[in-house]
C-alpha cells in the first residue's frame, strides 16, 4: 500500500489500518523471536506502512490547524 492510497482513505479507515499493522507486526516479532518467521522482509514491510501511516495523520492534523 503506497502513501496515495492511503491518503484517499478516510481517518476512520487509516486508524482501521493502523491498529491492523500494528497487532501484524507484535505476531511478526513473536514469531520472529521464536525463529519461526518465514518471511524477515514482512518485518520492514509492516514497519514503513506504519511509518506512512503516521506521516499522513500527521499531515491531515496539520491541514486542520491552519
Amino acid at each position: 500500500m503506497n502513501a496515495s492510497e492511503l491518503r484517499d482513505m478516510s481517518d476512520e479507515q487509516l486508524g482501521l489500518t493502523y491498529n491492523e499493522t500494528v497487532d501484524t507486526l507484535f505476531r511478526l516479532r513473536i514469531q520472529a523471536q521464536t525463529e519461526r518467521l518465514d518471511a524477515p522482509s514482512e518485518l520492514r514491510r509492516h514497519r514503513r506502512l506504519i511509518a506512512r501511516i503516521k506521516t499522513v495523520q500527521r499531515e491531515r492534523e496539520l491541514a486542520a490547524k491552519k
